[in-house]
């Protein structure tokens, strides 16, 4: 019988030999293989609806690397389309939505998203069918706040503003509104565990600049009704949060205790991850420019974390994402010098 992957065992609360490892956006741009599949492809969101394609993309880096764990290749604007808004990547210059349509349509369109999310699901079944039991399989939604504020700027702003003035502005829509995601999220995740997934994230990307006093009412009230829906359908897997950008809120956000681990951004003191590591599995926190730029200051950055992190229950991951122009080699190091598997 195979062993318990590492991951779910950190999860769970060991510590272990060694953390176990994956990177976010592993499946990506920096790998040829990914490359050549998604030219094949007539756009992004076609690729993500497209099984056979994202299945493909999300073992690519399970066979080059020794991740400890795939990511299901998707987006975390895939659930505004399904209710209802227009999505699309422009080239070159990323999302852009359409106008947010009404209240009652969004509201309307909760039951059938995650039909319409349906093959999330089929990627998940054929890479859980083609990776090692060893290995573990995360699928993943954008947390409320940050798929309303895409849905609310149209992709296009990097201050936030437009979403945060309505926060002020008129509350209880914005209420309602992160109300329809936390239902739509809920069901879609939960139709990602009963595929295959055996954790799950949350990814609230906009968790930065926002005040102590409004944090948890769009933040963690949201992440909280998720988990707690998902509960109550029967769903189990262990759940991972990522307020990226919180700052010295990310320990708030720990205490609440209904996530099983909590990822840290790049900021991230060694204290500030050690008062987590008492509430929660932590994950993180290279940095994915460091990554990019290689050398002993990568080297000794990894052993920092190792050293600082690795005596309690600990995921060793990136700040962030992957960055496309990042060095195969330099993966290959952080990888070798965490696992000790040579590539």
């Amino acid at each position: 019988m195979a062993s318990q992957p590492l991951l779910l065992r950190a999860l769970s609360g060991e510590t272990l030999a060694r953390p176990p490892v994956w990177f976010m956006r592993q499946a990506g741009r920096y790998l040829p293989e990914y490359r050549a599949v998604r030219a094949q492809q007539p756009d992004f969101i076609a690729f993500c609806h497209n099984p056979e394609a994202a299945a493909e993309v999300t073992l690519q880096p399970m066979r080059r690397f020794p991740y400890d764990a795939a990511i299901v290749f998707a987006d975390i604007l895939l659930i505004p389309r399904a209710l209802g808004q227009a999505v699309w990547f422009e080239k070159g210059e990323g999302p852009r939505l359409g106008p947010l349509p009404s209240l009652e349509t969004l509201r309307g369109g909760v039951e059938g998203a995650t039909r319409r999310l349906s093959a999330i699901g089929e990627t998940l079944s054929l890479v859980r069918a083609a990776l090692e039991p060893e290995r573990a399989l995360i699928g993943f939604a954008g947390a409320p706040w940050t798929v309303l504020t895409y849905m609310i700027e149209g992709g296009g702003s990097r201050d936030k503003a437009q979403a945060k003035t309505l926060a002020y502005r008129e509350p209880e829509l914005v209420d309602a509104l992160l109300q329809v995601l936390v239902e739509a999220t809920a069901d879609y995740l939960a139709m990602q565990a009963r595929a295959g997934a055996q954790v799950l994230k949350l990814f609230e990307s906009w968790a930065e600049a926002i005040p102590e006093d409004v944090f948890p009412r769009l933040v963690i009230e949201p992440h909280r009704r998720i988990v707690a829906r998902l509960r109550e359908l029967g769903v189990s897997v262990p759940v991972i949060g990522f307020p990226r950008g919180a700052g010295a809120l990310v320990e708030t956000y720990a205490a609440q205790r209904f996530v099983q681990a909590v990822a840290l951004d790049t900021q991230a003191t060694a204290e500030q991850g050690r008062r987590v590591q008492k509430l929660a599995t932590i994950q993180g926190a290279l940095d994915p420019l460091l990554l990019r730029a290689g050398g002993p200051l990568l080297d000794q950055r990894v052993d920092q974390l190792l050293e600082q992190w690795g005596g309690g229950p600990y995921i060793f991951n990136l700040g962030h994402g992957i960055l496309p122009d990042t060095p195969i080699p330099h993966v290959e190091r952080v990888l070798e010098r965490v696992t000790g598997v040579r590539i």
